[in-house]
């Protein structure tokens, strides 16, 4: 098994070890349609920096191109909605802050740029800036709690579309997600008529056009 190490004092304070590339294909393939649906959530709740989200978004990105590269306007939306829909955590802020990078430059240099060049615009990267600094978090997923000097609840953003070009983000701790879900329950709608947990949410904003969806969530923070 491939797998690369950064540091042996990382590997032994915290476990690290990182999968190589060859075994995170392997093991998306097992859910292959999934990674390759563009709205389709992914939580890593221990992402490094970020071998198996990096995989997921470029899956994601070269569905989004093949269907809407065409329309710019498609594209930024659709791309958005696929960065929206990708979450981690780490215990390491080096690692936070390179997945962060690593999958903006993913979005921004690999395909939105590429496609588009000059007319790129700014406000689309913006929003993919934020909506990742809110999926990226610097915590630690045994406590549920934020890693630094005021260590609080985890938070995650479920972003939404609606009508069309505009998104809705609401906020859910991680450990009331957590709180009611076994093994085999998630806090999400049954198919099979079952009860579920559906959690609520500790903050709601009102939707946005997604180009809007930095400069006007930033205002609206509590």
């Amino acid at each position: 098994m491939e797998s690369q190490v950064i540091s042996k004092k990382r590997v032994a304070d915290y476990g690290e070890v990182l999968t190589g590339k060859r075994e995170v294909n392997a093991m998306l393939d097992l859910v292959k349609q999934e990674t390759e649906r563009i709205e389709s959530r992914f939580l890593e709740p221990a992402c490094g920096n970020g071998n198996f989200l990096a995989v997921i978004l470029e899956r994601k990105l070269t569905v989004v191109e093949k269907r809407y590269s065409q329309s710019q306007l498609e594209f930024e939306r659709n791309a958005v909605l696929a960065v929206s829909s990708i979450y981690g955590i780490d215990i390491l802020e080096d690692n936070v802050l390179k997945c962060r990078d690593r999958l903006y430059d993913i979005f921004n240099r690999d395909y939105y740029f590429r496609l588009y060049n000059s007319h790129a615009r700014e406000k689309c990267r913006e929003a993919v800036r934020f909506i990742l600094d809110r999926n990226i978090i610097w915590g630690d997923a045994l406590t549920l709690k934020t890693v630094g000097a005021n260590p609080d609840h985890i938070v995650f953003s479920e972003w939404s579309p609606v009508n069309g070009s505009l998104i809705k983000r609401r906020d859910f701790t991680f450990s009331e997600l957590l709180s009611h879900a076994g093994v085999k329950d998630t806090p999400l709608f049954s198919d099979l008529g079952e009860d579920v947990f559906i959690p609520e949410p500790v903050q709601e904003y009102p939707p946005v056009h997604f180009m809007e969806l930095a400069h006007a969530q930033q205002q609206l923070q509590p």
